[in-house]
């Protein structure tokens, strides 16, 4: 009698994937708003790290049931209502050298947002400290250290204006969490459909409900050796079509 196929959490999830760019090591992901990328307390089946694993068991790249599999593996994570590009890794060297490269900040990651408001400079660089409250789920920007707090710097560009809103450009130098939503807030120009860092009645005239932030571009800038994939050295991926900046601002300028 032939053995029944083994049944992996995994192939519950959905099938969608917009993938930006593929190779033999890694994967580069244009995750939607509303999609977990690891499962939480709430959500564990159908997330972007469950789908990544049936994709790629589906086309017979990935079998956990071979001894020492490696199993498929995100470089970067969003939140679940922020689009953008997410980095899958096929295998463990692809994923150390990808760490690694993050951690040297060797991957430049520019986001997309739209804002309440105009800043009064063009464009600057932000530097502070980020405490967590774990409690509330949220973080607090503050111009002095303190026990806990981690330092961050964020750059930002605007590119366009109109009626009051601001699109603009920004490159995370640190990643912490929801650094460009507690940084712009603190800036006071809060994120368009930010409920958490924004102003509930200034989204609810525009019928937004998430934020307006998006991870639209990547660059791997390698100053460093990078192994197997120094044929990345130089290269950027971009989502061309970000519907919020085509919503308010007409689309790409």
């Amino acid at each position: 009698m032939d053995e029944a196929p083994p049944v992996y959490d995994f192939l519950t999830a959905a099938k969608q994937l917009d993938i930006v760019y593929e190779d033999d090591n890694l994967l580069l992901l244009n995750k939607k708003a509303g999609l977990l990328v690891h499962p939480d307390d709430k959500e564990f089946r159908d997330t972007l790290i469950a789908r990544v694993q049936r994709y790629l068991y589906e086309k017979g790249e990935y079998d956990p049931g071979q001894e020492n599999s490696f199993a498929p593996a995100l470089v970067n994570r969003i939140d679940r209502n922020t689009c953008g590009i997410v980095i899958a890794a096929k295998n463990a060297a692809a994923l150390r050298i990808l760490n690694d490269k993050l951690k040297k900040r060797e991957i430049h990651k520019f986001y997309l947002c739209i804002v309440h408001g105009v800043p009064a400079k063009r464009e600057d660089t932000l530097e502070g400290f980020l405490e967590k409250n774990e409690k509330q789920n949220r973080v607090y920007v503050s111009a002095h250290a303190a026990e806990g707090a981690r330092s961050i710097a964020t750059r930002y560009r605007v590119l366009e204006e109109k009626n009051g809103l601001a699109l603009l450009e920004i490159e995370l130098l640190t990643g912490r969490t929801h650094q460009i939503r507690a940084t712009m807030a603190d800036l006071g120009c809060p994120l368009l459909g930010d409920g958490k860092y924004g102003s509930g009645a200034k989204n609810r005239q525009y019928g937004e409900t998430r934020q307006a932030l998006y991870s639209y571009q990547l660059t791997f800038d390698f100053p460093t050796d990078a192994g197997i994939l120094n044929y990345l050295k130089g290269r950027s991926f971009r989502v061309e079509q970000v519907p919020f900046r085509e919503k308010y601002f007409g689309g790409k300028k």
